[in-house]
């Protein structure tokens, strides 16, 4: 008999080449897989929601996979976690459907982008490594508005970087959420699914309108191109963390309510 596992992960992506496997390369999704089959005593597919790319963290990435159900679901969360290297965390395990998947499910995604506005280095903090340092100060009323103009159903094109397939560049951004946490600025972008880079291509063009380099209202005008040399740069990778993914309530969850 099998099992279907829903996981949830945390991970410091600072020495990770991204969530997917890739040869001669280390990420995540392979750690995770060679414990859980030494784990198991067979080869395991872990399935994650998010496919991060090298250098961005997570606190709430979400996956599935298919192991006997001979271990129980808390047994499995112990062996492999003790055994996961220091920089990723098994936070929780427990049993899912067996039509659950971690990426297809997936109602929508939050991301938070960090970023150190101080003219001190993020080292004084302890967030080197977290948070993407800039020292001169960002206009975040500017940045709100410019934010305004992509929350939405929109073609994300403009902040599309190439070097991943996809079937359309239309997504939908639920909410842009700005604000500062003393020496922090907190982006949070929840949306149904992004582009490769879309997060980090919003957040630098954010940035050029929080410095004053260009009005907020050049985003829409951004938008309306979809041509990535349009808009802003690629915020650095290490700012950018996963922070949870949201799935459909179980099936009876509301009856019961």
């Amino acid at each position: 008999m099998e099992r279907n596992n829903k996981l949830i992960i945390a991970f410091d992506g600072t020495h990770f080449h991204g969530w997917q496997k890739q040869a001669g390369v280390r990420t995540v999704q392979d750690e995770i897989e060679k414990v859980a089959r030494r784990v198991v005593g067979r080869p395991v597919s872990v399935m994650g929601a998010s496919r991060t790319d090298a250098g961005v963290h997570a606190c709430g990435q979400v996956a599935h996979m298919i192991t006997p159900d001979s271990i129980p679901v808390e047994n499995l969360r112990r062996a492999i976690g003790h055994r996961l290297p220091q920089d990723i965390a098994l936070v929780h395990a427990e049993q899912a459907p067996f039509d659950f998947h971690a990426s297809r499910a997936a109602l929508s995604k939050l991301y938070r982008y960090r970023i150190h506005n101080a003219e001190q280095r993020p080292v004084t903090g302890l967030g080197l490594g977290r948070a993407w340092h800039v020292w001169f100060p960002l206009d975040l009323e500017r940045m709100r508005a410019g934010a305004a103009e992509l929350v939405g159903r929109h073609d994300f094109a403009a902040f599309a970087s190439q070097g991943s397939p996809r079937a359309t560049t239309v997504r939908t951004v639920r909410r842009i959420g700005i604000r500062a946490v003393y020496e922090q600025v907190l982006i949070d972008v929840e949306g149904d699914g992004f582009l490769y880079n879309q997060v980090r291509n919003m957040v630098g063009t954010l940035y050029e309108v929080g410095r004053g380099h260009w009005p907020p209202e050049k985003v829409r005008a951004i938008l309306a191109s979809r041509q990535r040399a349009n808009a802003g740069p690629t915020a650095p990778p290490h700012g950018l963390c996963l922070q949870w993914v949201r799935y459909p309530a179980p099936r009876g969850a509301a009856d019961a309510a």
